[in-house]
């Protein structure tokens, strides 16, 4: 088993997120299975997860050494209440080490919900451009959305510690920043704007296709603006930020978009290559939920179309550890005022469990620990989900944050 030390610390911390309110939901929220509150194992093969184990040993118990993870999905992720909540947890054992944030998109800049954790202001006009439309012309990154501007007033701000943040003043800080995107023949060049008469350049690196830029101290907010380099106007696109430090311990980004499915994600023509840039250790797939929101499912074709994803990610990580979320119970609207239970997500449930076998991944069954098929009404009269019976509201998202951060931790104690 982990060494005493280990097992203190890591008790310590899931302690910490039980303490604030998780055993009270015992009593609650009855209707909640939390004896399947657990990652299972469906193919009897550990050893991808315990690679990653092995890694967080190193963060944990040696202080060093970083550990990268993705959390990647649809609105359940774009929205970032779920996936923060695993990460501020995460970020409880780092302790001291102050490592960074992880992967951003200015998401109001594409006219659509940013997550309320980080704030984003921005100037000019701006053309979006997402993953779910096959009617666009834009190459898409990892993000899986862009923004497009020539606009020569075209500006972005980015405050990683907005003052309303759940997490204490100045916690994300960086000292190098990685602008994602891309300009014809360079005639556009990002600046990073530090006063009202100073900015400052950074290095464009042709193989990831992004701009690193060297902070002259450590910062929790920009200002980019967009140069001209031309007299004729050309457009920039912008597909991600990803604010970086030196510190050793555990990155967690998230990246999700409105209505993905996992074909939406195959769209993505630079996916692979962005992906070096963070290098995932474990990969938390939380999509599903739009591919089987239609009247027909194919079981087949999800595990085939997953299938081409983890190829692109394990070509970036061989090693890389899965861990698939089910999806949640849901309703399709049949009309105004009525819904019907998606019988779908007992099938989808099924592939998940397919998939982690075969990939030898984890499932988190997020179906099951609901109450199984047609369990949302009850989190829904409970305040844990919406109206529209498919999404939470940001208390059930901080539940199954915390309950998926406890049934991680757990399996991680109990590895020998």
């Amino acid at each position: 088993m982990k060494s005493f030390f280990v097992m203190v610390v890591l008790c310590c911390c899931v302690l910490n997120v039980v303490a604030q309110g998780f055993l009270k939901t015992v009593d609650e929220y009855p209707f909640i299975k939390y004896d399947a509150n657990r990652i299972l194992i469906p193919g009897q093969d550990s050893s991808r997860l315990d690679l990653f184990y092995d890694k967080l040993d190193s963060v944990v118990l040696c202080r060093r050494s970083k550990v990268s993870v993705l959390h990647i999905g649809g609105s359940h992720v774009q929205a970032d209440f779920f996936s923060n909540q695993v990460r501020l947890n995460m970020d409880s054992l780092n302790l001291d080490m102050k490592t960074s944030r992880g992967l951003i998109f200015p998401f109001s800049v594409a006219k659509t919900n940013n997550p309320t954790n980080y704030k984003v202001k921005y100037k000019g006009q701006w053309k979006p451009a997402r993953n779910v439309s096959r009617k666009h012309n834009t190459r898409l990154g990892m993000t899986g959305i862009a923004v497009t501007t020539k606009d020569t007033i075209a500006e972005i701000k980015v405050h990683l510690n907005p003052a309303d943040s759940s997490v204490s003043r100045k916690r994300w800080e960086f000292d190098q920043l990685r602008i994602l995107g891309y300009a014809e023949e360079g005639f556009v060049v990002p600046r990073l704007k530090l006063d009202s008469v100073r900015y400052l350049d950074g290095e464009y690196d042709t193989l990831t296709s992004s701009y690193l830029f060297e902070m002259p101290e450590p910062t929790d907010s920009f200002i980019v603006v967009f140069a001209q380099q031309d007299t004729l106007l050309h457009p920039f696109t912008l597909t991600g930020f990803l604010p970086m430090n030196e510190e050793d311990g555990i990155v967690y980004h998230s990246i999700g978009v409105n209505g993905a499915s996992v074909p939406s994600y195959l769209r993505c023509e630079d996916l692979e290559r962005d992906l070096y840039l963070i290098k995932p250790d474990l990969v938390v797939f939380g999509i599903g939920i739009n591919d089987a929101s239609g009247r027909s499912f194919s079981d087949s074709m999800f595990i085939a179309n997953y299938g081409r994803l983890i190829e692109h990610i394990e070509a970036v990580s061989p090693n890389c550890a899965f861990i698939f979320v089910t999806n949640n119970d849901s309703y399709r609207r049949i009309r105004r005022g009525r819904y019907q239970v998606n019988k779908n997500g007992l099938l989808a449930r099924q592939a998940f469990f397919k998939l982690a076998e075969r990939h030898k991944g984890g499932v988190w069954d997020l179906f099951e620990i609901m109450g199984g098929l047609s369990s949302m009404p009850k989190w829904e009269k409970a305040g844990l989900a919406k109206k529209d019976k498919i999404h939470f509201t940001s208390k059930g998202y901080a539940l199954i944050g915390d309950m998926f951060y406890n049934a991680l931790i757990s399996s991680y104690l109990k590895k020998e």
